[in-house]
């Protein structure tokens, strides 16, 4: 029999940087700006693919309330260090007004080779994203483990809409983020796959062929990652607010003990067809928690707040064991207010309706996510 795992957790963010006066991108910031990242936050902080974006990532927690502290602590730290140099981070997935053609990319061999093989694809990639790894230290039930928590991808991506602008304009999308991404290989849903060896073995022939040098250019929503014993949930947008995000890993982390205890009693959640999650997946990205997602189960459209109470329901107990309940009790709070993606629309139309210009009203959509960015 397999031992419980640990289910440990660990939460990785990207954000962008934007010049304080113009609410623009920083699209060369100063090489000084990183180097104070590091001096307050270490290895922690890297730089992502753009100039414009760092990626931050927490230690592996025991709890989601410590992988909370620990990430406010490195937002909080990135704010310090941007507003030395007269910036200032948000947590959005994408900006609401910054045009990718103007942005440049980090010089790092694996980013210079990534421009060079997938085209504008890569250079359209003004995006960030949050990914939270749970470990599951036995292999084969990582991937048992991934088949069936891809149905409920799609839940976590309405919690985590941040990304309804593109280019300074609506795009009717509350996470435009994925229409960007997914023009990528190798994304989306995973694979159905019996066993790591069967998840080697399509690493090993992508390998064989030159397709790619390792696993970490497996891009799906959600994957074994190809450096930790965890599984990594990819698909959501960065939350705006640290207790978003903490959700987030909640839910994550209470479904992976969720599917787990089913398991101990020799059950298992059904895998249902890839074009149902798709469908789902899809509705997700365009209204959010705003509409109603399907209920798969049952063959009808519910209420995605109705959903979320079931989810509740189901996780809530190893949600308590986790010590995550409260934060897994916080989706309600997002089902019922709205995302990231709500919010900065509400920002929008409030400064149109009080006589600002179009580009103001954007101006105004990144002063609220600069606010937002280390809210406790």
């Amino acid at each position: 029999m397999i031992e419980r795992p640990s289910f440990t957790v660990g939460i990785e963010e990207e954000y962008l940087i934007v010049e304080r006066e113009s609410r623009d991108l920083v699209r060369e910031p100063d090489p000084k700006f990183i180097e104070r990242c590091g001096e307050l936050l270490g290895s922690q902080v890297t730089p992502e693919y753009l100039q414009c974006q760092v990626e931050v990532g927490t230690k592996p927690h025991g709890s989601v309330g410590e992988a909370k502290a620990d990430l406010a602590k490195m937002r909080a730290g990135v704010a310090e260090a941007a507003a030395e140099f007269g910036f200032a981070p948000i947590a959005a997935s994408t900006h609401p007004f910054a045009q990718w053609r103007e942005q440049t990319h980090t010089r790092k061999q694996r980013y210079d080779e990534l421009r060079a093989d997938l085209g504008a694809a890569v250079r359209r990639l003004l995006i960030c994203g949050c990914h939270v790894h749970v470990c599951v230290e036995d292999d084969d039930l990582r991937i048992d483990l991934m088949a069936q928590a891809a149905y409920f991808l799609p839940h976590l991506l309405a919690l985590s809409c941040s990304s309804p602008f593109w280019g300074g304009e609506d795009t009717g999308l509350a996470s435009y983020r994925l229409t960007v991404f997914d023009a990528l290989p190798r994304t989306g849903l995973p694979d159905s796959l019996a066993s790591f060896g069967e998840y080697r073995r399509l690493v090993d022939q992508l390998v064989a062929a030159g397709c790619i040098e390792d696993a970490t250019k497996i891009w799906w929503d959600i994957r074994p990652s190809a450096k930790f014993p965890t599984l990594e949930q990819r698909v959501t947008d960065v939350c705006s607010r640290v207790e978003d995000a903490a959700c987030i890993a909640a839910v994550f982390q209470s479904l992976m003990a969720f599917l787990f205890r089913l398991r101990s009693r020799n059950q298992r959640w059904r895998i249902y067809p890839a074009t149902l999650i798709r469908e789902n997946r899809w509705r997700a990205q365009r209204y959010g928690t705003n509409d109603k997602l399907v209920d798969h189960g049952r063959s009808v459209l519910a209420p995605f707040a109705d959903l979320m109470e079931e989810m509740i329901d189901l996780f809530g107990a190893d949600a308590e064991a986790l010590g995550c309940k409260a934060e897994l009790l916080h989706a309600r709070r997002i089902a019922r207010e709205g995302t990231s993606a709500d919010r900065q629309r509400a920002v929008y139309e409030k400064a149109l309706g009080d006589g600002a210009e179009q580009h103001e009203a954007l101006c105004a959509v990144v002063d609220a996510l600069i606010g937002e960015f280390v809210q406790a």
